[in-house]
């Protein structure tokens, strides 16, 4: 099992190599952070920016979004791929945000992931980079793949993955940790072939799941 001490190691690296590490997805509030982060599901942040420039434009505010027409919202998002079901939750968000929390993004766990679209890890997305609340640990596709492999969890299921983190990582450490991981596993813990030779954290990684032959 890993320690506090081997993550700290790891952590402190990371901190080091990406100490400018933020969230990729573009908005200017926590009700933008929350529709880019809808999109952003099974779709790279790079087309859900290029999506939300036109986005934010024509939709100014969560007004704005509550009252939208479905089909022709599900136009504007279309190349974010599952663009019927993510049509609803931001109708759906929207409006609870309008009709609930008078426009207003809420700043609690429990009352967010109650909001259609909302799971936990989105609602920890809105917490920590909109609002700087360390409610928890991101855990996308990048930190779930990257934890396993440097031996961190043993675990698939993202919300066992984020109790693990959330153990071995001192709570101010939960939010930089994730944007770092998450740009780790963009520039060189790359799925397909990571570039382990040039990996600042090459000496520390047990490379799980890795053929150290490629």
């Amino acid at each position: 099992m890993p320690t506090k001490s081997s993550a700290h190691k790891i952590v402190k690296v990371l901190f080091e190599t990406y100490p400018g590490a933020t969230c990729a997805l573009h908005h200017k509030d926590a009700f933008q952070l929350a529709i880019a982060t809808i999109l952003s599901a099974q779709c790279t942040d790079e087309r859900v920016n290029i999506v939300t420039k036109d986005l934010f434009k024509k939709y100014k505010t969560p007004q704005a979004f509550a009252g939208a027409d479905l089909e022709e919202l599900e136009q504007d998002i279309k190349s974010t791929g599952f663009y019927h079901n993510k049509a609803k939750s931001i109708l759906g968000f929207s409006k609870a945000i309008v009709s609930e929390f008078g426009g207003k993004v809420p700043k609690d766990m429990d009352a967010l992931v109650k909001l259609p679209g909302i799971g936990r890890k989105t609602a920890n997305v809105i917490l920590g980079t909109a609002y700087g609340i360390a409610s928890g640990v991101v855990v996308d596709t990048h930190v779930t793949r990257l934890s396993n492999r440097m031996g961190l969890t043993t675990q698939e299921d993202p919300v066992k993955i984020e109790q693990d983190l959330m153990k071995l990582l001192p709570e101010d450490q939960w939010i930089m940790f994730s944007h770092a991981m998450i740009l780790h596993g963009r520039q060189i813990c790359i799925a397909r072939k990571p570039k382990c030779s040039i990996c600042p954290l090459d000496s520390l990684c047990p490379k799980i799941g890795v053929d150290q032959n490629s």
